[in-house]
């Protein structure tokens, strides 16, 4: 268990003990937060009160995380592109439609299920859920994802990606012509007052910065390439939403009316980073899925 604390700050004064929970726990959701408060896991002032308490200036709020249920997470033979393997890591190129690792609402079928299959050794730092998982990308987000086979492995590309010396490159399919050929997109991120499914840019919100570049330009839609300079949930959706170009195909941040694509049209093409052991630098592309390219090809003809 994970013990915390907050002071109440006159900005949040008078906001629901729940909502103001979930805003400082961004994994919970409200009826995670609330089954905390029903089972007396937080505290405000020394004293229990209920979800709908309204919270004051200078009340000091502490809560404890309980330990998650533990899940089987059981080895499957899914099928799964391994560009590179050796005994420290492997690097995986995941299709769209994987998630990443097991959860209460996709208990198997994920990539680590066929990991634990298909590399007998994972690092355990992240627990049993998520063994050698270092860094996540989206369900429908396919491309290229590093994996540590032991924990030494594992701390260091934690160190790497904390330190920002990764270098992660996506290629995206969004609406509307971007008019310039670069650009950087600095907009802090956390989750949306107004939908707790979804991230939003918002003050207060964790620090994001996303730069790309306009490969090529289409009717209505551009090509483009995104450096991620920070690694928040669902960035380059919520920053290329945030200046109006959404990923085409994005169900959740994106126009109804767009294009015949199946999730978001995003693709982690390009990975390096420094070798745990060896300190040899490591560099990976992967081409977009035949979808991708597909829809690629459709707005050449267009053009």
């Amino acid at each position: 268990m994970s013990s915390n604390n907050h002071i109440v700050t006159a900005e949040e004064q008078g906001a629901r003990l729940d909502k103001l929970l979930v805003d400082l726990n961004s994994d919970a959701s409200r009826s995670q937060i609330q089954s905390w408060i029903k089972d007396q896991y937080v505290m405000v002032n020394g004293g229990h009160v209920k979800s709908n308490y309204k919270c004051q200036e200078g009340d000091d709020i502490s809560w404890t995380v309980p330990e998650a249920e533990p899940l089987e997470v059981v080895a499957e033979d899914i099928p799964i592109h391994i560009v590179y393997e050796d005994k420290d890591i492997a690097v995986v190129n995941k299709p769209r439609g994987m998630v990443v690792h097991p959860s209460a609402g996709h208990p198997s079928g994920t990539l680590v299920n066929a990991l634990l299959y298909h590399c007998h050794d994972l690092s355990g730092i992240n627990g049993v859920m998520r063994p050698g998982i270092v860094h996540r990308i989206d369900k429908d987000t396919s491309g290229l994802l590093m994996v540590a086979k032991n924990d030494k492995a594992h701390a260091s590309l934690a160190e790497q990606l904390s330190e920002k010396t990764i270098d992660r490159k996506y290629v995206a399919i969004v609406h509307r012509e971007i008019q310039h050929e670069y650009g950087t997109i600095e907009a802090p991120i956390g989750r949306d007052p107004k939908d707790r499914q979804k991230m939003a840019v918002v003050e207060g919100g964790k620090d994001a910065v996303t730069h790309f570049k306009v490969l090529h330009l289409y009717p209505e839609f551009s090509y483009i390439e995104c450096v991620l300079e920070t690694g928040r949930t669902h960035q380059i959706r919520v920053h290329m939403r945030y200046i109006e170009h959404p990923l085409a195909g994005d169900p959740k941040y994106g126009p109804r009316r767009t294009l015949p694509i199946d999730g978001q049209a995003l693709h982690a093409k390009h990975l390096a980073f420094e070798h745990p052991t060896t300190g040899e630098w490591m560099e990976f592309d992967q081409e977009p899925p035949e979808a991708f390219q597909k829809q690629l090809d459709e707005l050449q003809k267009r053009s």
